[in-house]
């Protein structure tokens, strides 16, 4: 699978207007936190009742303290399965997959003739893009993506640059 590109922040209010409700609330999230989609999904209803909580990251089992603006989190609880707070489609013990939000973004992208290779993932980029333009602040971005190399995070923090960069070279 390619790597996915970041997108500007008018590409990604386009794609999230025509996802799905639930799908569109995941990336939400996933811009807000920086969280990878995976670790969004897994988020339990429970863990919605305080402003603030701990998620442990599936792909490095690192944890993380999480704390959600009020406004996102009344509509996540809105949104809230039992178990999970975006429950799969064929049982509510169990998550929605990255893949089904993988392929409504793809939807979304292919409605809107968007070249880009833009996934769930893109969302995660954006954050760092933005995170890192507010104090140009490496380290801090490091520790909010909780990545172990600051090399991985440059990558993330210049994902725009870089961006621009591939699109001239073509």
């Amino acid at each position: 699978m390619a790597c996915s590109d970041w997108v500007s922040g008018d590409v990604m209010s386009h794609i999230l207007a025509a996802l799905t409700d639930a799908n569109r609330l995941a990336i939400i999230t996933s811009l807000v936190t920086g969280l990878r989609i995976s670790d969004v999904l897994w988020l339990r209803s429970l863990d919605l009742r305080k402003d603030r909580f701990i998620v442990i990251e599936q792909k490095t089992l690192k944890k993380r303290n999480i704390r959600l603006p009020v406004k996102l989190r009344q509509e996540l609880l809105a949104q809230a399965g039992k178990v999970y707070v975006f429950e799969n489609r064929l049982s509510p013990l169990k998550p929605r997959t990255r893949q089904a939000v993988y392929k409504d973004i793809k939807r979304a992208a292919t409605a809107f003739r968007i070249k880009l290779n833009v996934s769930p993932h893109s969302a995660r980029k954006i954050y760092a893009v933005s995170e890192y333009r507010k104090d140009m602040n490496l380290q801090r971005v490091q520790k909010l993506l909780n990545h172990s190399r600051e090399a991985v995070t440059l990558i993330y923090c210049l994902a725009d640059e870089l961006s621009a960069r591939r699109k001239k070279i073509k």
